[in-house]
C-alpha cells in the first residue's frame, strides 16, 4: 500500500525535486572530483566562518577598544587644555603627546570644520571611532580615515581653537589582521594540495581495477595486482577470484568437449574404416557423405563452445587483415569490396576475430551475389560493416538467428548444409572481446551485419 501526499505538499515536493534533480546534473561525475569537493567543500566553509566570526568578533572588538584608548587621550588632551589656557601649556600638550602618546597635536585657530568626507564602505575603524569620539567627547569634529593610508587626522571644534590631532592608524585600528588571514589562507591551501595527492593516490587502485576489467572483457592478458585501501584490496582479490573461477569454468567445459570430440571422432574413425572396406555403392556413397557432414558439424559445434578462449590478443594491422579475408573468399569463387577509414592498428585475438568476419562473409555468400565490407576505427571502436544484396531478415526475426542451431528456412534459402551455429560464433567472439553484432536492413536492400568492438 502506497502512501500518497496531501494536495497541499505535492506542488513543493515537485520542485524540491526538480531542484535536486538540476543539483545533481551541477556536480561532478567523476569520483575523483566528487572526492575533492568532500574534502575542499568543508575547508571552504570552515574559512568562511572563521573569517566571519574573526572580522565580525575579533577584529571589531579590537578595533573598537583602540578606538576607545585614541580617543580617551584626545579627551585628556583637551581636557588639560580647557583647564590650562595659554600658549605655553598648549607647547608643552603638543610635546608630550608626541612624545608619550605619539599623536602629533595642533591648535588651530578658530573657524569652521573642513566639508565631511564620504563614508567609506567597509570601514570599521570609522564607525569606531566616530561613535567613541561623539560618546566621550561629545563636540563637533572632522574625520579622515582614507587620506593617507597608515595615519588618522581628527579635527575637534572647541570653544577657543580647532585640535588638530593625527595619529599612526595602528593606534586605533588592528592593522594586523592579515596576517591570521594570510595565515588561515596559506594553512588551506597546502591542505588542499595534501589531499589532491592523497586522494589521487587512493584513486589509482580504483582506476587499476576498472581497467583490468576492461581488459578481461575484452579477452586480453592482464597482470594486475590489488592495491590501495583495505576495501579497494578486498574488491580487487574478489575481482582475480572471479576471473579465475570463469577461466577454470572454460578449462573445464573445453576438456569435457575435448574428450567428447575424442570418443566420437574415434566412432567417426570406424566408421570411415568400415565403409573403406566396403565394396563401393550407393549407399557406401551416401553413407560416406553422412559421416562428412556429422565430422563438419562436431568440428562446428566444438568451436563454437570453446570460442578460441586460449588464443591470447595481438596488435594486428585491420586492412591487410580485411585484405587477407577479401583473397580467401574470392578463391572461393566470390567478390568481395573492401574499405577501411581511421587507424590500421587495433588489438584483438586474431585467429578468432578473422572467424567472426569470416562467418559473416561467408553467410552473405552463401545468400547474395554482391558482398561489402566496410571498416571505421576511431579512438574507442572498430566498427565493421558486412552488406549484401541477398533476401535479408524479417526485423522480428534479427535476433533469433544468433541462437545456436536456429535457421530461418523462411528468410533464406536452405537447400545447404549448415548448422546453424554461424552467426552464433560470430556474436560469441565479438562478446567475448567485449563488443557485440547487430543486424539492420543493408543499403543495398539485403542485410547489414554490424560488428563494433572496443580498441
Amino acid at each position: 500500500m502506497s502512501l500518497s501526499l496531501p494536495a497541499p505538499f505535492e506542488q513543493p515536493k515537485a520542485w524540491w525535486q526538480a531542484a535536486a534533480r538540476k543539483a545533481a546534473g551541477l556536480l561532478p561525475k567523476r569520483l575523483y572530483a566528487r572526492a575533492l569537493l568532500i574534502v575542499i567543500a568543508p575547508i571552504v566553509i570552515l574559512q568562511g566562518v572563521l573569517s566571519y566570526v574573526f572580522m565580525e568578533r575579533h577584529w571589531q572588538l579590537v578595533t573598537k577598544r583602540l578606538s576607545t584608548a585614541l580617543t580617551q587621550d584626545l579627551a585628556a588632551l583637551i581636557e588639560l587644555h580647557q583647564t590650562y589656557r595659554s600658549k605655553a601649556n598648549d607647547t608643552i600638550l603638543s610635546q608630550i603627546a608626541q612624545q608619550r602618546l605619539r599623536i602629533d597635536l595642533e591648535f588651530l585657530p578658530a573657524g569652521d570644520l573642513p566639508p565631511a568626507l564620504p563614508k567609506p564602505l567597509f570601514s570599521i575603524l570609522d564607525a569606531a571611532l566616530s561613535n567613541e569620539i561623539m560618546r566621550q567627547i561629545t563636540k563637533p569634529f572632522w574625520l579622515d580615515t582614507v587620506g593617507r593610508s597608515n595615519y588618522i587626522e581628527i579635527r575637534i571644534k572647541l570653544d577657543d581653537s580647532i585640535l588638530r590631532a593625527v595619529a599612526m592608524r595602528g593606534a586605533a585600528y588592528a592593522s594586523n589582521s592579515h596576517i591570521f588571514l594570510l595565515w588561515m589562507v596559506g594553512t588551506s591551501f597546502v591542505l588542499v594540495v595534501a589531499a589532491i595527492i592523497f586522494l589521487g593516490n587512493q584513486i589509482k587502485p580504483v582506476l587499476s581495477l576498472a581497467a583490468a576489467a576492461e581488459a578481461f572483457g575484452k579477452g586480453r592478458d592482464i597482470e594486475f595486482h590489488p592495491s590501495g585501501a583495505q576495501e579497494v584490496r578486498k574488491a580487487g582479490y574478489a575481482f582475480i577470484e572471479m576471473k579465475r573461477r570463469i577461466e577454470r569454468a572454460f578449462e573445464q567445459r573445453t576438456a569435457m568437449l575435448n574428450g567428447v570430440s575424442h570418443d566420437l571422432r574415434t566412432i567417426l574413425t570406424r566408421f570411415k574404416l568400415s565403409l573403406a572396406l566396403m565394396s563401393a555403392s550407393e549407399e557406401t556413397q551416401d553413407l560416406e557423405r553422412d559421416v562428412e557432414e556429422m565430422q563438419r558439424m562436431l568440428n562446428s559445434y566444438l568451436a563454437f563452445a570453446r570460442g578460441d578462449a586460449g588464443e591470447s590478443a595481438a596488435e594486428i594491422d585491420i586492412e591487410e587483415f580485411l585484405y587477407d579475408l577479401r583473397f580467401d573468399a574470392e578463391r572461393a569463387g566470390s567478390e568481395v569490396q573492401i574499405s577501411f577509414s581511421g587507424g590500421p592498428l587495433v588489438t584483438v585475438r586474431p585467429d578468432a576475430f578473422r572467424r567472426c568476419i569470416g562467418n559473416l562473409i561467408a553467410n552473405a555468400q552463401s545468400h547474395a551475389k554482391h558482398v561489402c565490407v566496410q571498416a571505421v576505427r576511431d579512438d574507442r571502436f572498430l566498427t565493421v560493416h558486412i552488406d549484401d544484396d541477398g533476401p535479408g531478415i524479417p526485423p522480428n526475426r534479427r535476433e533469433d538467428v544468433f541462437k545456436p542451431f536456429v535457421r530461418l528456412d523462411s528468410a533464406r534459402n536452405q537447400d545447404r548444409g549448415g548448422t546453424g551455429l554461424g552467426l552464433a560464433i560470430a556474436r560469441d567472439i565479438a562478446r567475448s572481446h567485449g563488443g557485440d553484432i547487430s543486424l539492420a536492413e543493408s543499403r543495398f536492400g539485403g542485410l547489414r551485419a554490424t560488428v563494433r568492438v572496443p580498441v
